[in-house]
């Protein structure tokens, strides 16, 4: 049996949207079970992030602390950000993200893993790019504000990350993810045989 991820959608006999926000809203549908129930199900309807995983020829992670309210941490993390414009194409948005968030740009853009970050109870999906051949940008630095204003920034040898997450010490779910998957990466079969930075994404199509 092939272990993989499966599309599937249960019939929705009703669906309200109790919550509007910004970027995010929160939604409630009334699902048709397997045993002939309806159950309601609510959750945080996401347009979709993207992630960067930025390693530079000395083999260090760019990653970044910012203050994130709902969990009371200043977390390290790397650069990410929402999908803003729908139907963006996720490589423009990751690389836009690197150059705000870390006013660096790559040579190099490698898919490294897709995400859902909580699918019992969001839809956000989120891809991670591995991104190399690293290089300082040109041009002002995007100007900051809020918790952003705040964040602090490093570049961090991979096996020093890869020690944190499994002592519990690092938390964001892109940069477990990401760190852990390109550890796996480099003692497999290398970044060169990573998906290419266009590969189709279903859970966002562009």
């Amino acid at each position: 049996m092939a272990i993989k991820d499966t599309p599937q959608e249960w019939r929705i006999t009703d669906s309200v949207t109790p919550f509007e926000g910004a970027k995010t809203s929160v939604r409630t549908d009334r699902v048709a079970m397997p045993d002939g129930s309806v159950a309601s199900r609510d959750y945080q309807v996401h347009p979709g992030s993207v992630a960067v995983l930025a390693l530079d020829d000395e083999g260090r992670v760019v990653v970044l602390s910012q203050y994130r309210h709902p969990v009371r941490h200043k977390l390290w993390e790397i650069p990410a950000g929402l999908l803003d414009v729908p139907g963006e194409n996720p490589l423009h948005a990751a690389q836009r993200e690197l150059y705000e968030e870390a006013h660096v740009k790559a040579g190099d853009w490698r898919v490294l893993a897709d995400i859902y970050t909580s699918p019992g109870g969001s839809d956000e999906a989120v891809r991670i790019f591995l991104a190399r051949d690293l290089s300082e940008a040109t041009g002002e630095r995007f100007e900051v504000s809020e918790e952003e204003a705040d964040m602090e920034h490093a570049r961090v040898p991979l096996a020093e990350l890869v020690r944190g997450v499994l002592a519990g010490e690092l938390h964001n779910n892109c940069l477990t993810t990401g760190v852990l998957a390109l550890a796996a990466v480099l003692a497999g079969d290398g970044p060169d045989t990573l998906r290419p930075a266009e590969a189709p994404w279903p859970a966002r199509p562009f």
